[in-house]
């Protein structure tokens, strides 16, 4: 598979990701039994559109970006994208998931509290995490954009590595 295959269903998986904890969210601004469940099928969407983008990403770090774009990035017109915004963007990443799977459980174990006294808190919850979600996997894919920019600067730039 090509690099910008690999690196497109990388960053489609990512921004469905993004998708289904926007919907997480707004199914908790008023949850219900039928909300909370629907809910959840966002968010177990979520984690997997976040662990399969992790993989393909992964691939095209290692077959692609690590051997022939890191050295032109490195080399190029702004360097800071890898040294500052690639290596944020790796370690930043690891916590998608981490999350995603922390709000599903925070779902689950909230079914025995959608009709009572703490639904309020569960709510709350839910659409925290889910808006810091949102935002990470937003900077990543920020992030990705600037990092392609930096590629495309040093080839425009003539550099060679």
């Amino acid at each position: 598979m090509s690099g910008g295959a690999l690196v497109g269903i990388h960053a489609f998986l990512g921004e469905l990701g993004i998708a289904a904890f926007i919907w997480v969210f707004v199914e908790m601004l008023k949850p219900t039994r039928r909300r909370l469940k629907r809910a959840q099928i966002a968010a177990s969407l979520g984690i997997a559109c976040f662990l399969l983008s992790w993989i393909f990403g992964g691939i095209f770090y290692v077959n692609t970006y690590t051997p022939h774009e890191k050295p032109l990035v490195k080399a190029g017109p702004k360097p800071w994208a890898h040294s500052i915004v690639m290596e944020t963007k790796e370690h930043v990443f690891l916590l998608l998931p981490l999350l995603s799977f922390f709000a599903l459980m925070l779902l689950k174990k909230g079914e025995a509290h959608v009709d009572g006294k703490r639904k309020d808190e569960l709510r709350r919850a839910v659409l925290l995490i889910s808006v810091v979600i949102v935002l990470l996997a937003g900077l990543i894919a920020l992030s990705g954009y600037i990092i392609s920019d930096a590629v495309r600067s040093a080839l425009e730039a003539g550099v060679r590595a």
